[in-house]
């Protein structure tokens, strides 16, 4: 009996779904365009809160990205987790920027195996902590990793 693996869990923060939709090359778009593929491997997934984030910045700076967004959106078949309980964000308040403890709190109650973010500054001294049930990488590492994940599902 061949058992099959779990999807990875891979959530992506408003940057890199912003990032992807603003550029049709590098790693966020691939890493969008794979989640278009809906491989048995990757189940791709984000928060309210950074589809929130995402929209206030069309908005705000790409209103004429709005309508690829529209259309990009519901080709990635993410998961959304709803927003954090304030008793959820404030338990982790302290740990990073505030701005991004809804993020880690989303990554968490959607049960990520990655955290995919550009954002070094406030992200990256997390991984070193290595206190999360997920990895935080960067697009461009998540990509490397990507690989094995498919090849593995494959096999």
């Amino acid at each position: 009996m061949v058992r099959k693996r779990p999807a990875s869990r891979v959530f992506l923060d408003s940057n890199v779904i912003l990032s992807g939709l603003l550029s049709d090359r590098g790693a966020p778009r691939i890493i969008l365009d794979l989640l278009c593929l809906e491989l048995a491997t990757l189940k791709g997934l984000t928060g309210a809160y950074n589809l929130m984030e995402i929209e206030r910045n069309l908005t705000r700076k790409f209103p004429a990205l709005i309508p690829v967004y529209e259309q990009y959106l519901p080709r990635l078949h993410l998961d959304v987790v709803r927003l954090p309980s304030r008793e959820e964000i404030a338990a982790h308040l302290g740990i990073t920027a505030d701005k991004d403890v809804p993020v880690l709190v989303s990554a968490l109650n959607g049960k990520a195996d990655f955290l995919v973010t550009g954002d070094n500054k406030d992200f990256g001294p997390l991984r070193k902590l290595r206190k999360f049930p997920f990895r935080i990488v960067t697009p461009a590492e998540f990509l490397a990793v990507a690989g094995q994940i498919i090849s593995a599902g494959t096999a």
